[in-house]
């Protein structure tokens, strides 16, 4: 019976061992492959580069805003794919007349480099400095997360002066969403980039819009409704029932964030309430 179970804490001990040399495989999945704006259904932008304090050349994609009036935002994607697959959002945004920065990380998209929390943060700051170079901060700056672009956004807007920040499908940290995804491992003690963001939010001065799909299997909702409630005010959440981790954009996602940042442009704030709704298809319902 002792060589069983000897035998099988080493079998864990390995897979514990595996897990922690391989975690960024299995955090990351870019897609290499360098997004032409025309072949991605973005013909009204523009590649452009930026290189990071590291001495990385990163390429992301822009479109400007209409006019002078309207904020830039600048939109940190997911885990997957690259900058082109969020094509849908960034027309949405576009369309409003808002200008659009699709940030492009290293090891996606064709950029050099490999991801880490640390080098994505260093990419994200130095987007923002672009956008600051051609006169995008402030009021003027919109700072848009989706799923552990979330991570990023949060952080970054702890740091800069924004007109309003955007969380898409966020979670409180990647070590909450590892440990509901594998119960069976010590992600606590195991993980290398953490993306803490429920540690940070209290420090966000700007006004707050979440999104996150109430049937997400990635991204747990609660742990969206428990960032909602760390975050100082003004903040508001959209909860959409019908919604996943990846297919907000069918459910409301755009309308949402336009609605959202026309209101504040009307205004030059947000409402200095809590928020908190669903949106079924056209119909919104504040819970009582």
């Amino acid at each position: 019976m002792l060589g069983w179970v000897v035998a099988a804490l080493s079998l864990y001990l390995a897979l514990c061992a595996v897990v922690f040399a391989f975690q960024r495989s299995l955090q990351y999945f870019p897609d290499r492959s360098i997004p032409i704006p025309a072949e991605v259904g973005l013909p009204a932008f523009r590649t452009v580069t930026v290189e990071t304090p590291d001495g990385l050349l990163l390429s992301g994609l822009y479109a400007p805003p209409r006019t002078e009036d309207r904020p830039t935002v600048a939109h940190f994607h997911g885990n997957a794919g690259h900058v082109g697959y969020r094509a849908e959002i960034a027309r949405t945004l576009h369309g409003a007349g808002y200008g659009v920065l699709l940030a492009g990380y290293r090891g996606y998209g064709g950029n050099p480099g490999k991801p880490t929390e640390r080098g994505l943060h260093t990419d994200g700051a130095a987007w923002l400095d672009w956008l600051v170079a051609r006169g995008v901060s402030g009021r003027r700056l919109v700072i848009y997360g989706e799923s552990l672009g979330t991570g990023i956004a949060v952080r970054l807007a702890t740091e800069r002066k924004a007109a309003a920040l955007v969380l898409e499908a966020p979670f409180t940290s990647i070590t909450d969403v590892a440990a509901k995804a594998y119960p069976f491992l010590p992600v606590r003690l195991l993980l290398l980039d953490r993306f803490d963001s429920l540690s940070r939010i209290a420090d966000v001065q700007a006004p707050l819009l979440i999104i996150h799909g109430e049937r997400d299997r990635i991204v747990p909702v609660a742990l969206g409704r428990q960032l909602f409630k760390a975050a100082p005010e003004p903040k508001k959440a959209v909860w959409l029932p019908r919604a996943g981790h990846n297919d907000l954009i069918l459910h409301g996602l755009g309308e949402a964030v336009v609605e959202y940042l026309d209101r504040i442009g009307q205004s030059g704030t947000a409402e200095p309430v809590i928020i908190e709704q669903q949106v079924r298809r056209g119909t919104a319902i504040i819970p009582k």
